[in-house]
């Protein structure tokens, strides 16, 4: 059995953050500091895994913020300004026979992982997002006694795409730490 989530991460500096949906920028934190304590995961790991996703950069804040409505498709991110927007951007794609899609803060993908959500809806919502993914990466963790192999195939099961992904977390997880 194969399970890996597909993406290349949009790089940070190539996106800017939509101009409404201000209040939802802290929406992915939430979603992954409650569910590393709720299934008592390292800390900040998650949030770690999700800025590589989905994470660029606030200017006003100055800092790196993960988007809970980035959808990553045909070699590319989109940060929709809304969990409407991101619904419709999927439908879309799907529409155009685009199958490879990953979604939400910890940008799961929706081909492999045909049956981890209901709908699109909770597909697209912080806390089931984060949820599963963290499941996923439990289970990696336990299949590997390894967070290093974990993380790696988290993104992808072969060593070109995993371990530069995994080095851009574990680093990503050092800053979050301190």
């Amino acid at each position: 059995l194969t399970i890996l989530i597909c993406l290349t991460a949009t790089p940070v500096s190539a996106a800017l953050f939509p101009a409404s949906g201000a209040e939802f920028l802290g929406a992915c934190r939430a979603a992954t500091e409650n569910t590393e304590k709720n299934l008592r995961l390292q800390k900040r790991l998650l949030n770690a895994i999700s800025l590589a996703e989905t994470g660029r950069w606030h200017k006003k804040r100055r800092e790196i913020i993960a988007w809970p409505w980035t959808v990553y498709a045909e070699g590319r991110g989109r940060y929709l300004p809304s969990k409407k927007a991101a619904i419709e951007e999927v439908k879309a794609l799907k529409a155009k026979g685009v199958r490879n899609i990953d979604v939400g803060c910890m940008q799961v993908n929706l081909h492999y992982h045909p049956d981890a959500f209901e709908d699109l809806d909770a597909a697209l919502d912080p806390e089931t997002n984060t949820l599963y993914a963290a499941k996923l990466l439990k289970s990696l963790r336990e299949e590997s006694r390894s967070w290093n192999i974990a993380i790696a195939h988290y993104h992808s099961r072969t060593q070109k795409h995993n371990i530069p992904y995994r080095q851009k977390v574990l680093k990503i997880w050092q800053k979050e730490r301190r």
